[in-house]
């Protein structure tokens, strides 16, 4: 790429080192987009490791083909929508009764035109029923479709032993009952399976007050709230934090949770490219200069809404400079741990711990209990006058149901395990074995000519495989290798971005991953999907840095 600055590039990004106006060389250097700070009072405030995040392109041809796929399913689907209009062609889909034809429609027909004549020829790579506990095996439910994926009907065969490559059980915590899950079994026989109310009437246990208590330690923060829904945990505390007059600075690959929330909150919300901090900056630095639309009033609140790992990408925040961006310009800043708490970080602390700050550097740590902790529910962290505050104005606890005591015990011994407060160092073991993992998972598929993206120390794992002819065939071929995947595709990504979503666990043994491996290796070379030209180079519209200059 050009280097119009005269700056070093590393992994497709440029990357300036300029002198202070005050003369002196920069005690700050940037390395792959992380800034890495220069040791002050013996104290190394940022991670001073090399962060290798991958993002290559396709070639032009697969862009092509590409949308030339979609270009002709759309081409069809109108030809059977005419087909279904003059009623040559059944229609299976959902219509308006006879008697509300002139009503508003209820089912908008345009908008239901991708589901109709694409998702569906495609639906049942989606939805399979599992028949056991999402460990590193599971057993599927076979079925098959009489009509072109419309319904479905059970052959009472069961699927044995599938590699399990799609849960969030990353730590591997999911698990049949054995002797450890003792505790689990007790708390159902004391308590009940729920608590039939809210947290602020009958619902606060003394489990609950446990748990919170031992999440605050886990995090090294001062308080803890938890919630019984992950997605709730974001949709419902971000309108009790701002609101009219204050604005959202957003991520664009947030998860829907987080977009949920900001749009509910009243609140003004502008995106920022992903991980590009200038396209951060400017819009905070725009921010503080301009004020308020029309009035110029200074913003009540700026509120920086950020993952810790993206679920889609793989990739994982640029935590240091983002904290240095929020102080500079006196904003807060939100992050969402879902995908990183348990799985990131030397003792599984997330990404403060994996860039080696300080917790109280985050003004609110969000996280989820779904993937490590094989449990449910979410847990709001920091200052205590925060977690005070959302005790009294979070929609989750006041109308939500309190989390269930087996699943807060679930999460209570998780964490212990973690800690090692079991007497067991089985918990660092599991995270040691999960970055073990990740690293030969992602090394193997890029030396087998695969595009894949993120971090190499992400255990979210997409594989590119962009066209949606390619999406099915994929996940059938490796279900008939007893081999579980997830695809995904628009909306979820970017039209042309279809790809496999691999999750690797700390469960998974060295022979598994060989296993799928050697079957991603020959789908690789049946479908063509090693599109690889090992080119580091990042997507420009989401990474290259100098697309957002900042004017002097």
């Amino acid at each position: 790429m050009a280097n119009p600055g005269g700056g070093t590039v590393c992994n497709g990004k440029l990357h300036n080192h300029k002198k202070q106006s005050n003369g002196l060389q920069s005690r700050n250097c940037t390395k792959n987009g992380i800034v890495k700070e220069a040791q002050q009072n013996g104290k190394t405030h940022f991670y001073d490791k090399l962060i290798v995040e991958s993002f290559e392109e396709a070639p032009l041809h697969v862009m092509v083909f590409t949308y030339m796929g979609y270009g002709i399913g759309t081409l069809f689907g109108y030809l059977r929508d005419f087909l279904r209009n003059w009623g040559i062609e059944k229609c299976n889909a959902a219509v308006e009764r006879k008697e509300q034809r002139d009503f508003v429609p209820l089912y908008q027909d345009f908008e239901n035109f991708y589901t109709r004549n694409l998702y569906m020829r495609i639906r049942d790579n989606w939805n399979r029923p599992i028949c056991s506990a999402p460990g590193p095996l599971f057993d599927v439910m076979e079925r098959v479709s009489d009509d072109y994926n419309w319904t479905f009907r059970f052959t009472g065969r069961v699927i044995k032993d599938v590699i399990n490559m799609g849960s969030y059980n990353f730590l591997g915590l999911a698990a049949k009952y054995d002797e450890s899950m003792r505790t689990i079994k007790d708390v159902l026989e004391v308590y009940g399976t729920g608590v039939s109310s809210t947290r602020h009437e009958m619902g606060t246990l003394d489990k609950h007050k446990e748990l919170e208590d031992l999440v605050a330690k886990f995090l090294n923060v001062e308080a803890a709230m938890v919630f019984g829904m992950g997605f709730a945990t974001n949709s419902m505390n971000i309108p009790a934090l701002v609101g009219k007059g204050c604005l959202i600075l957003s991520d664009e690959l947030n998860h829907t949770s987080l977009v949920l929330g900001a749009r509910l909150s009243g609140a003004t919300i502008r995106i920022f490219k992903h991980n590009n901090t200038q396209s951060l900056e400017k819009l905070l630095r725009d921010a503080v200069i301009y004020g308020q639309p029309r009035t110029r009033r200074a913003w009540k609140k700026i509120l920086i809404l950020v993952e810790g790992v993206y679920s889609m990408e793989g990739s994982i925040v640029h935590l240091p400079q983002i904290i240095a961006l929020k102080k500079k310009y006196k904003a807060y800043l939100y992050m969402d741990e879902a995908h990183s708490i348990g799985a990131v970080g030397p003792t599984g602390r997330g990404v403060t711990e994996f860039f080696g700050l300080d917790p109280h550097e985050v003004d609110v740590l969000m996280g989820t209990f779904t993937k490590s902790f094989g449990a449910a529910g979410g847990y709001i962290a920091g200052r205590k006058d925060l977690v005070d505050y959302l005790r009294v104005h979070s929609h989750s606890a006041v109308y939500a149901s309190s989390m269930s005591p087996p699943i807060a015990e679930q999460i209570i011994r998780s964490l212990k395990h973690l800690m090692g407060l079991d007497g067991t160092t089985q918990g660092m073991q599991r995270v040691r074995q999960l970055a073990k993992n990740t690293r030969y998972f992602r090394q193997r598929l890029q030396e087998m000519g695969f595009i894949i993206y993120g971090n190499e120390n992400a255990s979210v794992v997409p594989l590119l495989l962009y066209m949606p002819g390619k999406v099915a065939a994929f996940a059938r071929h490796m279900l008939e290798k007893k081999i579980g995947v997830v695809v995904v595709g628009f909306p979820a990504t970017p039209l042309a971005e279809a790809r496999a979503r691999f999750c690797v666990s700390a469960a998974h043994t060295r022979e598994m991953l060989d296993t799928v491996l050697e079957a991603l290796d020959e789908m690789g070379d049946l479908l063509q999907l090693k599109y690889s030209r090992h080119k580091k180079s990042a997507r420009p519209e989401l990474y290259d840095e100098t697309s957002f200059e900042l004017e002097d």
